[in-house]
């Protein structure tokens, strides 16, 4: 579904960030990445959606459903993330203005789809009846319920997750990520999640270990450790 192929990226000062990454994510999988601060978990998410561009070394370092990134105009890449990606961010991007409803339908409206599954999506993260109210009437763990509702609503066959319950409470964040598993898991989207918690990296199916050598599992970098 989604796939690494020696990427590479540096800062503006020539320091990597990333060095020749390859790895292969399956159709399906949830997958939690952990790692030490500034060694490029939130870069390698921004490279996967195209919202930042790779060190041009390797041909066709990013892969989506068989299509580079690489080769794709700005409108094109713009498409693709809009048709086949979903985002949840740990500072929810709930749009103030919008009700809850228009936020969760803003993916459908913008693919041109019929936009009934949006009142579904609140109904299916407990938001049923609120479709009129506003974020700043709700609570932190019910905006980032609004946030996955909004990920999830176009079916998208990749989710990328950026620190989703960094500023929830620790049972908000268990109910958040509960709810997180059970929505793609009937979606079926490969997920991605970028996290600094155990308790949350534990709600994966598996944990990747993204150090200056690359990712690995985390059994292996344990074993390595001892």
């Amino acid at each position: 579904m989604l796939e690494l192929r020696r990427l590479s990226k540096s800062y503006a000062s020539g320091q990597p960030v990333l060095s020749e990454l390859s790895y292969t994510f399956r159709a399906g999988e949830f997958v939690a990445i952990m790692g030490d601060s500034g060694v490029g978990k939130s870069t390698l998410l921004n490279l996967i959606a195209g919202l930042d561009h790779p060190d041009p070394a390797a041909e066709a370092p990013i892969l989506v459903d068989g299509i580079a990134m690489a080769a794709l105009d700005d409108a094109a890449a713009t498409r693709l993330r809009r048709e086949r990606m979903g985002f949840i961010f740990q500072a929810f991007h709930v749009l103030p203005h919008l009700t809850l409803l228009q936020n969760v339908a803003l993916p459908l409206l913008l693919n041109g789809l019929p936009q009934d599954r949006a009142a579904t999506m609140l109904a299916a993260v407990g938001l049923a009846g609120r479709d009129h109210a506003y974020p700043h009437q709700l609570s932190g763990g019910e905006m980032q319920r609004v946030a996955i509702a909004r990920a999830l609503v176009h079916r998208p066959a990749l989710v990328l997750a950026d620190e989703p319950t960094g500023n929830l409470d620790p049972d908000t964040a268990a109910a958040v990520l509960q709810l997180l598993r059970t929505e793609i898991r009937a979606s079926g989207a490969c997920t991605i999640m970028v996290t600094h918690s155990q308790a949350a990296a534990a709600m994966a199916d598996r944990t990747l270990i993204l150090t200056r050598a690359g990712l690995q599992e985390a059994d292996t970098v344990k074993t390595l450790r001892q």
